[in-house]
């Protein structure tokens, strides 16, 4: 935790930013989840790319190097003894103000970084029910469009994920589909959705959604095997009526969605699509360039 240059490697117990930080004042933060496997970060630049990029958007000064970040994860993740079964939630702040306003011309003293490292398996995660698959309720808040908050600035301030969780929760379902200002579905509150329909793969654009890193590698893994993928906007009819549905994420991989809005997807189960590109998600781990090695400790 600490700007450039500053920072230190704490104890859960002890781990705080001060209260006038821009995370604490008002959710003035861009952060990245990272997945940790069998000694390897799993896509890890490509999520530096884009915290990097939500940095850039939200006009951050002073930003942590990537080779910063990079000392700063293996430090945390070496202290801890972790190399697998590993979730790390990287949180990049504008960094403490000088006094508690909204105006980034208080901030003087550079960004704040937290790597937050927790033993956290796919299995583990209870959102995530991979072998059994999920309900989803559909949310009564849309989806921000890009001429209120893009979505593609990945940023902490997260009530309009907060409150479709809370609906989901009253609900008793994992999450909360998400519907786009004109109707069309984007996205849960916490991942990408796909469906799939006579053997095609269907997921919504990006307008009002975050492309997610694994989004884009089912998509890849779609083309890489004949696949037929489709990238348009998507009805929640469509989503109903399909022969398929599952979620994407860096934290719970691929997930079979087995009810919306207490109707069956499908045959109620998890279907064979979700099975057969979760089987080649996994090959994806392995796979020259999309990781990076952790070094020995």
């Amino acid at each position: 935790v600490g700007p450039p240059g500053g920072g230190r490697v704490v104890p859960r117990h002890l781990a705080r930013v001060s209260v006038f930080d821009s995370a604490v004042q008002g959710g003035d933060a861009a952060w990245e989840g990272l997945r940790i496997y069998n000694g390897k970060i799993f896509m890890f630049e490509r999520h530096l790319d884009r915290l990097f990029s939500s940095a850039r958007m939200l006009d951050f000064k002073n930003v942590h190097s990537r080779d910063e970040i990079h000392r700063a994860v293996f430090s945390t993740l070496a202290a801890n003894g972790m190399r697998d079964n590993t979730h790390i939630r990287l949180t990049m702040s504008r960094g403490e103000k000088t006094t508690s306003s909204m105006n980034p011309n208080f901030n003087v003293f550079g960004c704040t970084l937290i790597v937050l490292a927790e033993h956290k398996p796919v299995v583990s995660v209870a959102t995530y029910d991979n072998s059994k698959g999920v309900g989803l309720v559909t949310a009564s808040q849309r989806r921000n469009p890009p001429s209120c908050l893009d979505s593609k600035i990945h940023h902490n301030n997260l009530l309009n994920n907060i409150i479709p969780k809370i609906q989901a929760n009253n609900a008793g379902c994992a999450d909360a589909l998400m519907l786009d200002i004109e109707g069309f579905v984007s996205e849960t509150n916490a991942t990408n959705v796909f469906c799939v329909v006579g053997g095609a793969v269907l997921t919504p654009t990006a307008d009002a959604c975050l492309p997610g890193v694994t989004r884009a590698l089912v998509i890849q893994l779609c083309e890489e095997n004949g696949i037929p993928c489709e990238v348009r906007r998507i009805s929640l009819t469509e989503f109903v009526a399909a022969d398929e549905v599952f979620t994407t994420g860096t934290m719970g991989e691929l997930t079979p969605v087995v009810l919306i809005d207490g109707r069956p997807i499908g045959n109620g189960v998890p279907g064979p699509m979700c099975a057969r590109l979760s089987q080649l998600f996994k090959t994806l781990i392995d796979r020259e360039g999309y990781y990076t090695p952790i070094p020995e400790f």
